[in-house]
């Protein structure tokens, strides 16, 4: 009997640990667009400037954006399994 070939796709734990980390790269680009996106706002029709709206917003992006990456980190930082369960080609420990 042969042996099976391996299977062509990677393991579902460390290709969505993968993605996470790709979405770790993109979290500041998205927070840089968050934080400048107020600047295009258009004023109001009234004489006095709106600043507490825009600081409510400013804190509340930069608030998401910890509690975002933090849960990132925590998904990230997580151990891959070791038991050999939900491994797929590439994961071993001479992947690079």
């Amino acid at each position: 009997m042969t042996k099976p070939a391996p299977p062509l796709f990677l393991a579902r734990k460390s290709y969505r640990r993968r993605r996470m980390m790709d979405a770790a790269r993109l979290l500041p680009l998205a927070g840089i667009f968050a934080l400048i996106l107020p600047i295009l706002w258009q004023p109001r029709l009234t004489p006095e400037p709106d600043t507490a709206f825009g600081l409510i917003y400013i804190f509340g992006v930069w608030a998401l954006l910890i509690i975002a990456a933090r849960g990132l980190a925590r998904i990230i930082m997580q151990a891959p399994a070791r038991d050999g369960t939900d491994e797929g080609p590439g994961d071993g420990d001479d992947a690079a």
